[in-house]
C-alpha cells in the first residue's frame, strides 16, 4: 500500500507530514512510503534521511501521487493534487473543516475519503493523535520567545551593583494548551505571570504552574463566557501588563475580541501583545496577520503559523500524531490501511466517504 507525502504548497507552511522516525515506523507496518523530493527541507529533514528510513523519494508531486492509497498532509492540499488521487484513496491532515466548503465537496467528487485531524474526539485513547494539542503546545512556547525577542527589557528580576531590574509582568489570556505552555515558559524566563480564563477549573492549573489566576468578581464575570467558552474583553485589571499573550480560539468562528484598541493604548510604550489567534481575526483589535504592528509604542505581534516557526519539532510531533491515528487500522497480513467505520476516531474525523460528505458538522450545510 502506497502512502504519499508531497511538499506543502502553502506560503507560510514549512512543516511536513512525516519525519524519518515516522517513515521507519510506517515501513515497519508493511506500508510503502513515497516522499516528494524536498518535502521535508524546510523542516530540516533531508531526502537522504527519508531514504535511509525506508521511503522512496521521487522527483515531483505527480510521481508521489500516482497510484497513492493514502495522502498525508499538514494543511489542505491543492485541489489539483487531490484530483490526482485514485478513487477510494484516503486523505488525512489538518483540513480546516470549517473553512472553504468547496474543497470538501471536491474530496467527495473525487471519491476521496478525507479525515480532518482537528476533529479528533477528546477521549483518552486519542490523546496521542491530538494535533491541536501537540501544535498548540509549541505555539504557546514560541509566543513567549517571540515576545521576549521583541521586548526591549529583561524578563527576569536582575540584581546588579548598579541597581535592581524589575521582572516583566506577563498576562496570558486563555488557559488552554497554548496558554498553559505560555505560562510555564514565561515563568522559566523569570517573569511575574498572571492568567485568566472563564473556566473556573483553569484556576488550579494556572496556579500549579506558579502563576496568579485573575478573575474579576463582578457582574462582568457573570457575562464573561461566550458561546465558545472564551472570555469577552474584561476590565482595567487586565491592561497594566508588559506582555500580553492572547491564545483564545473558537472552532469555526472568528477569534473572540479580548484586547480592544483602548486597552492596547492603555499599556505603556514598549509593551508587547502576541496574538496567536491573528489568522482567525485576532484576539486584539489591532492585530494584522504576518505583521508586527507598532501602535503608539505598543507592538502587536501577529506571526503566521506560529507552530511552523518551530518546524523541526512541530513536524516530528505532527508525524507521530498521524502515525498513531493510522497504526490501529493497519491490517498486518495485507499491509493495508482499513478504516473501521464503527470506530469513533474514524467517524469523528471523517469528512467524506464513498463520494459523499458525511460529517455531521457539514451534512446539509453546503452554501
Amino acid at each position: 500500500m502506497k502512502i504519499a507525502i508531497i511538499k506543502e504548497r502553502g506560503e507560510h507552511e514549512p512543516r511536513v507530514a512525516v519525519s524519518p522516525e515516522s517513515v521507519k515506523k510506517l515501513a515497519g507496518l508493511g506500508l510503502g512510503v513515497v516522499v516528494e523530493s524536498g518535502a521535508g527541507s524546510r523542516a530540516r529533514f533531508s531526502d537522504s534521511q527519508f531514504r535511509d528510513a525506508g521511503a522512496d523519494v521521487v522527483a515531483d508531486a505527480d510521481a508521489a501521487l500516482a497510484g497513492a492509497d493514502v495522502l498525508l498532509s499538514v494543511q489542505r492540499p491543492l485541489r489539483e493534487s487531490v484530483s490526482r488521487l485514485p478513487r477510494g484513496a484516503l486523505l488525512i491532515g489538518q483540513l480546516a473543516p470549517h473553512g472553504d466548503r468547496g474543497d470538501i465537496d471536491h474530496y467527495a467528487e473525487c471519491g476521496v475519503d478525507a479525515f480532518a485531524m482537528e476533529l479528533m474526539p477528546r477521549i483518552s485513547r486519542a490523546q496521542s493523535m491530538d494535533v491541536l494539542s501537540s501544535q498548540s503546545n509549541l505555539a504557546g512556547y514560541k509566543a513567549v520567545l517571540d515576545a521576549a525577542a521583541t521586548f526591549e527589557r529583561a524578563m527576569p528580576m536582575m540584581m546588579t551593583a548598579a541597581g535592581t531590574i524589575a521582572p516583566a509582568r506577563v498576562m496570558v489570556l486563555g488557559a488552554g494548551v497554548a496558554g498553559l505552555q505560555a505560562i510555564a515558559t514565561a515563568r522559566r524566563l523569570g517573569a511575574i505571570v498572571s492568567a485568566t480564563d472563564v473556566r473556573p477549573a483553569a484556576k488550579e492549573q494556572v496556579e500549579s504552574l506558579g502563576a496568579t489566576f485573575v478573575m474579576v468578581e463582578s457582574e462582568e464575570t457573570a457575562q464573561a463566557e461566550t458561546a465558545g467558552g472564551y472570555a469577552k474583553e474584561m476590565s482595567e485589571d487586565y491592561k497594566k501588563q508588559d506582555i500580553v499573550i492572547c491564545t483564545a480560539l473558537i472552532p469555526g468562528r472568528p477569534a473572540p475580541l479580548l484586547v480592544t484598541r483602548a486597552m492596547a493604548e492603555s499599556m505603556r510604550a514598549g509593551s508587547i501583545i502576541v496574538d496567536l489567534a491573528v489568522e482567525q481575526g485576532g484576539n486584539c483589535e489591532l492585530s494584522r496577520a504576518g505583521e508586527i504592528v507598532d501602535h503608539e509604542g505598543v507592538r502587536i505581534v501577529g506571526h503566521h503559523n506560529v507552530p511552523g516557526r518551530l518546524p523541526v519539532d512541530a513536524s516530528a510531533l505532527y508525524a507521530r500524531n498521524l502515525f498513531n491515528f493510522i497504526a490501529p487500522f493497519v491490517d498486518a497480513e495485507s499491509g493495508t490501511v482499513r478504516m473501521d467505520w464503527e470506530d469513533e476516531l474514524v467517524t469523528g474525523t471523517a469528512l467524506t466517504r464513498d463520494g459523499s460528505v458525511v460529517h455531521p458538522l457539514l451534512v446539509g450545510s453546503a452554501d
